[in-house]
């Protein structure tokens, strides 16, 4: 079993106690260090790198959530705190968890297994990148939540890229759809006589174009640069469309 490397910072000794007890009873944890305030962890970091903190948010001087803003994107956060009005901006910040103090370890084992589902999901698609965007005639595959969707073309608004993950927008979704990719391996296997790419941030479906505006693709209420990078491409698209 693959261990995560993790630590835990709160400037409470019990409550740190209780988290380090908790992340030593679980075997997929491996615990690198504990800290009771953030410059500290922040220290360790530098040199020390780990995949997921247990991070209490009302700490002196510099709170959980302005540690949170400072760290690398492949490490993550389970929040533990006293007080749930953190919640809203925890997830804003992508934590993979929010735990309300005192910590069960039943609560504590949840949020951690759903991490561990996370790094699993990151494991595979590192291992088999071309298999996480798989196409066939009219439609594609995704992996997204550990699940495999299955996503017409002819639904498809746009993709936007960040970083390592796209969100793809469709028509029947009300939120995007966030999975592990490269706009690059993405542009790659979607058709190119439906799909094209405008922006380095952005491919979107040709078909679905209905309003351009000083080099904005206008879907609805979005608007789609198009970069100088493309333009020349993508005019020749409009040209031939063009009456």
């Amino acid at each position: 079993m693959k261990k995560i490397s993790c630590i835990a910072i709160d400037d409470e000794p019990l409550a740190l106690g209780l988290i380090v007890s908790h992340i030593n009873r679980t075997p997929f944890l491996e615990l690198k260090g504990q800290f009771d305030n953030p410059i500290d962890a922040m220290e360790y970091l530098q040199s020390n790198p780990v995949q997921l903190i247990y991070l209490d948010i009302q700490m002196p001087d510099f709170t959980g959530v302005d540690f949170a803003r400072t760290l690398d994107e492949n490490c993550k956060v389970i929040f533990t705190t006293a007080y749930e009005k953190y919640a809203v901006e925890g997830f804003r910040l992508h934590a993979l968890g929010y735990l309300l103090k005192p910590v069960s370890y039943e609560v504590f084992l949840d949020a951690t297994q759903h991490a561990q589902k996370h790094f699993n999901w990151i494991d595979l698609a590192m291992q088999q990148p071309d298999k996480q965007l798989r196409s066939d005639e009219d439609y594609l595959f995704v992996k997204a939540n550990a699940q495999l969707k299955r996503i017409n073309y002819g639904d498809i608004l746009y993709l936007e890229g960040l970083k390592d993950y796209v969100k793809l927008y469709t028509e029947t979704e009300q939120t995007p759809i966030v999975f592990y990719a490269t706009m690059k391996s993405v542009e790659q296997r979607l058709p190119s006589d439906r799909f094209m790419r405008v922006h380095r941030s952005f491919i979107v479906n040709l078909e679905k174009i209905t309003t351009i505006e000083r080099y904005r693709i206008i879907f609805g209420k979005e608007r789609i640069p198009i970069s100088k990078q493309y333009k020349e491409v993508f005019d020749e698209f409009v040209k031939k469309k063009f009456l």
